[in-house]
């Protein structure tokens, strides 16, 4: 007899907003939003809900957002403490479930499938959950929603229904909880998805499915079933753990002054370049393509790109590259650097396991990134690194503010997010047993 699946989404209500309050306790009741550009106060990053009902949005200007809501607060990002706060309610997560799926610092999937023969024979789901939303409010002070449903695709959309607060969606109901809910509510339906389906009139789940199946897999191959099974409400799928190598790395930073120094700007790309580099070759990948784009005061932009005939990991190949891409594009400017963008993707694995000496350039690299993590990590302090590339020294004696750099937004790839919380990301439950 098959089992209907049951998985919870947990999301922690505007986190970033919601991390200032939990940490300045002066905070609670009021308005709040965090600020983000090189001051702190170019564009809001996240609001409160108490916030959100004076008109603040994300993407608003922070000098319009004071001016709907006067007695509002604007926080500056402290992105270290958000992933302190985050670790913790994960922490908090999995010990109510065997499998537990971060997919963002302030989100995740838990399966309680097997709840009903175990724990609620004695309570309800939503009492159950609802304790452990108050836990976690409790401990770390942040405000969690939930959804529960049979998939996780649902399960979030019940988050989204509920919010503040929890919704399940029980079993056989799935249809009619979709049925007039817009397709461009999940995930994975862009723009150009959703003037497709429109095309056959499908603006909501209800519409999908009442269209024939093979209509939509003839339009959308494997991705248009799995739309019909879901709109129908039989789209039971299990929770899986799947930790992939990320697809792309990039490093999108605002200088803290508009720098009229192009030789400072191109020593900041290529410290920048070198940590990446350093990040991909820990996450054992190397790169195929890499992207410069050079944003000046008044926000236009200049770049370009470069293709290696082979994937690449050592720095001075790379920086070679990435001069001449600054180089070719900054020709005849004259106007101050304001943001440096620096992109890499097409990433392919790389073995840099460790060898006593070392037989190729690979391993080598892989030994001294290794060696270099560690003596960091023991030895490191904010303003005083145990080790620095030239590049890196180079900017620190150019300009003093780079000698404390601001961290920076910690949207994470999944991978690494697993590794922080268990130690690992080969077997995420090996720690259980202790």
């Amino acid at each position: 007899m098959s089992r209907n699946n049951r998985i919870l989404h947990v999301d922690a209500d505007s986190f970033f907003a919601s991390c200032e309050v939990a940490m300045n306790p002066k905070l609670q009741g009021r308005p709040v939003w965090v600020g983000g550009g090189r001051r702190g106060d170019g564009i809001v990053i996240a609001a409160n809900r108490l916030a959100k009902k004076f008109g603040v949005k994300t993407g608003m200007a922070c000098f319009e957002a004071k001016r709907l809501c006067y007695n509002g607060v604007l926080c500056r990002p402290q992105y270290d403490e958000y992933r302190r706060l985050s670790q913790r309610m994960f922490r908090i997560l999995e010990q109510y479930s065997p499998t537990l799926v971060p997919i963002s610092i302030d989100e995740g999937f838990l399966d309680f499938t097997t709840m009903d023969d175990v724990v609620w024979r004695h309570t309800a789901p939503a009492d159950y959950i609802k304790a452990i939303g108050e836990r976690i409010h409790k401990e770390t002070g942040l405000p969690v929603s939930g959804g529960l449903a049979n998939s996780s695709r649902l399960a979030k959309l019940a988050t989204d229904a509920a919010k503040p607060g929890f919704c399940e969606i029980p079993v056989g109901q799935e249809k009619e909880f979709l049925k007039d809910r817009p397709v461009r509510e999940l995930s994975g339906i862009a723009k150009n998805r959703e003037n497709a389906l429109a095309a056959f009139g499908a603006r909501t789940f209800g519409d999908v499915a009442e269209l024939p199946s093979m209509l939509l897999k003839q339009r959308f191959g494997i991705w248009g079933q799995q739309l019909w099974l879901f709109a129908n409400g039989q789209w039971n799928e299990p929770l899986l753990l799947e930790v992939k190598d990320r697809a792309s790395i990039s490093s999108n930073t605002t200088l803290p002054y508009d720098e009229p120094d192009y030789e400072a700007a191109l020593t900041f790309a290529l410290s920048e370049t070198t940590r990446l580099v350093g990040q991909l070759r820990r996450e054992q990948l190397q790169a195929r393509e890499m992207s410069l784009t050079i944003r000046f005061k008044d926000f236009t932009e200049v770049g370009g790109s470069h293709r290696f005939q082979h994937p690449q990991f050592q720095n001075s190949v790379i920086n070679a590259a990435l001069e001449g891409i600054f180089r070719e594009v900054m020709a005849g400017a004259v106007k101050p650097v304001r943001q440096i963008r620096i992109s890499f993707w097409n990433l392919s694995r790389l073995d840099t396991q460790p060898t006593l000496w070392g037989t190729t350039h690979a391993e080598r690299w892989g030994a001294l990134d290794e060696a270099a993590n560690k003596l960091n990590a023991k030895f490191s302090r904010p303003e005083n690194p145990a080790l620095m590339t030239g590049a890196q020294l180079a900017l620190r004696q150019l300009d003093g503010t780079h000698k404390n750099p601001k961290a920076k937004c910690p949207f994470v790839p999944q991978r690494e997010m697993v590794k922080n919380l268990w130690g690992t990301d080969a077997d995420p439950l090996a720690h259980k047993g202790d």
